[in-house]
């Protein structure tokens, strides 16, 4: 079993949080309309969200945050996450970006 899997198996132990590495695959890289649908799905779970590019550590559930990332094509992103529904949480967010969050390119 893979250190992913096990992580997305029940929940996390208190102070633990869940991580996943994902891919921005859009052509336009992390603009305004998915940084918009991110941190709108983000908003529905209580749990703390963060998205780290390189360095640089931001809110999920701020739009304005996840811009300032200028997250382009092939950035890996790192999303972290800590609360009761953290493995939600990064189950739909992690979808978001493997669907290219719905755009053709």
């Amino acid at each position: 079993m893979t250190e992913e899997s096990v992580l997305r198996e029940g929940t996390p132990a208190d102070g633990e949080a869940i991580v996943r590495t994902v891919v921005v695959s859009n052509q336009l890289g992390l603009h305004a309309r998915p940084a918009a649908k991110l941190a709108q799905e983000a908003q529905n779970f209580a749990a703390d969200i963060i998205v780290v590019c390189e360095s640089q550590e931001v809110d999920a559930k701020s739009i304005l945050d996840v811009l300032t990332l200028a997250a382009a094509q092939g950035s890996l992103l790192e999303l972290r996450a800590d609360g009761s529904d953290a493995v939600a949480a990064l189950d739909c967010l992690e979808e978001l970006f493997k669907n290219r969050f719905g755009e053709d390119k």
